[in-house]
């Protein structure tokens, strides 16, 4: 169950499970995308067997109507970030990014692309599989769950009950993108006042390129924290799941 639910409820995913239902009907399916050998045989596939869908009617008629795309999933705020990214059209972007999740990383370890284009993992070669599920690394991790601390508890809520500096790194995947500007605020003004002096970095992903933060964040609760743009476009170039248009790291300046 977890395997082949894992891509599918993402935005991307949900795209390309409209694309898995397009090929049917025609058809074909996307499955022998998982066979190429190399990233030749990974381009002639799509051009041969995906690229053609973006030309069905189908997904034409989504470009002109965001109701549709709410219907597969896709909520109104990340619908604004792609319309903004896209200048107007959305689809293009998501056509960027299938092409992106086939084309521009090896099949034969990607594992994203196997959620996406198979709906399943490797599990003949175990190659495309995650890191935790493999059974080396799978063992040590049963032997770590002591280490583990569950709070049912939102960010915000968590951090207001952490001591000042007390803390270095916060992972904040693609959250901020359904936030207010006031609960943004809010959980940017714990971060702030829980951030190590001298050692703090945030880093999390968003639906469009750019980061929120610039236009949802008081200026002056934004000042100590300087934006690693370098870095950031690196690790988006590495982001093999292709769902999200940015990843972004922030890092505390040091108190003086």
């Amino acid at each position: 169950m977890f395997s082949r639910n894992l891509y599918r409820y993402s935005l991307l995913g949900r795209f390309i499970g409209l694309l898995h239902a397009i090929a049917r009907l025609h058809g074909k399916n996307l499955y022998g995308l998982l066979d190429s050998r190399n990233a030749a045989e990974q381009r002639a596939a799509y051009d041969r067997t995906i690229a053609p869908l973006f030309e069905n009617r189908s997904v034409r008629f989504l470009s002109k109507s965001p109701l549709s795309l709410y219907a597969l999933g896709i909520p109104p705020a990340q619908y604004e970030e792609l319309v903004a990214t896209s200048r107007g059209n959305p689809i293009e972007v998501l056509r960027e990014r299938v092409e992106r999740l086939a084309c521009d990383f090896p099949i034969q370890e990607n594992y994203f692309a196997w959620q996406a284009f198979g709906r399943g993992y490797d599990v003949e070669h175990r190659s495309a599989v995650p890191e935790y599920l493999k059974e080396d690394t799978y063992d040590i991790i049963r032997t770590r769950t002591d280490r583990i601390e569950t709070h049912h508890a939102s960010l915000t809520d968590f951090l207001k009950h952490s001591d000042a500096r007390s803390l270095h790194r916060y992972v904040l995947l693609d959250a901020q993108d359904w936030m207010t500007p006031e609960q943004v605020t809010a959980l940017w003004t714990e971060i702030d006042r829980t951030a190590h002096a001298t050692d703090a970095r945030v880093i999390f992903r968003t639906a469009g390129a750019d980061s929120p933060l610039p236009r949802k964040l008081p200026a002056d609760l934004l000042a100590p924290w300087r934006y690693l743009e370098e870095e950031s476009r690196a690790f988006h170039a590495r982001d093999r799941s292709s769902i999200y248009g940015g990843f972004h790291v922030y890092e505390r300046r040091p108190l003086s």
